[in-house]
């Protein structure tokens, strides 16, 4: 039995919008192939984890307060982090989580929450806390040269600048800051993402892709998965894509 093994950073901390429910999906999508996904998780005080040891690192939202405190944390890894993101292990980053991987977050108040710096992106809060990108929101998104739609709910004051390498194309919603054409950070072994719903639940197409990509990583070899029936997955997507782009 193949496996792959998931790190889940800050579980009680970065569970904002349900986005656990993007770990139950792949577990679910490898349950049904006979995969067997091991769920690690790291929080705050805990042993420190080498993140090269893990086929996927998952790390959802927060608060701003939640981001100052995590940064910290966080930081003391920085390193291992780097090392781990160029030898090809999988992050999967949704929204607060995106954002400390990048050089900085600036808060409402002005005060500057150091990033990871693994990324050239930074964050800007809008100073009117009223004012957030906030919605349903549908990307067009490239995976394996095949373009699929991407549904989702954002979230966030956060303005996020200076992506070279976009997650998708807005096709609704805002996307990486006010009425943005572009959404997310995207290369082959990150996704980050402003996208929750969770985001795998909507788009089985990316869950997939996620697990295709570790499965090749870990064992060196072309992996073909096995086609799951994602009948009542794709009539919930048509009725969402219906509703939401004929407004």
């Amino acid at each position: 039995m193949k496996e792959i093994k998931l790190l889940y950073l800050y579980p009680d901390m970065l569970e904002l919008y349900g986005d656990y429910g993007n770990i139950q999906v792949l577990k679910y999508r490898c349950e049904k192939r006979n995969i067997n996904l091991i769920v690690d998780k790291y929080s705050i005080g805990m042993d420190a984890p080498d993140f090269r040891e893990y086929d996927i690192v998952f790390a959802g939202g927060g608060a701003d307060n939640e981001q100052s405190i995590l940064a910290e944390d966080l930081i003391k890894y920085k390193d291992n982090i780097k090392k781990a993101v160029e030898s090809g292990t999988f992050f999967l980053l949704i929204c607060g989580a995106y954002q400390l991987f990048g050089k900085y977050y600036k808060g409402v108040e002005g005060d500057i929450i150091p990033g990871l710096d693994i990324f050239d992106y930074f964050t800007e809060a809008q100073p009117d806390r009223r004012k957030r990108c906030i919605g349903n929101i549908i990307t067009e998104v490239n995976v394996n040269g095949e373009t699929t739609k991407v549904i989702g709910f954002e979230n966030h004051g956060g303005q996020t600048f200076n992506i070279t390498s976009p997650f998708g194309k807005v096709l609704l919603g805002n996307g990486n800051k006010f009425e943005d054409s572009e959404e997310g950070f995207f290369i082959k072994n990150v996704i980050a993402t402003y996208l929750h719903g969770p985001l795998l639940s909507k788009n089985p197409k990316i869950a997939d892709y996620i697990i295709k990509y570790c499965l090749e990583r870990k064992y060196n070899e072309e992996i073909v998965l096995e086609e799951l029936d994602d009948t009542l997955e794709e009539k919930c997507r048509e009725q969402l894509l219906k509703e939401f782009l004929n407004k």
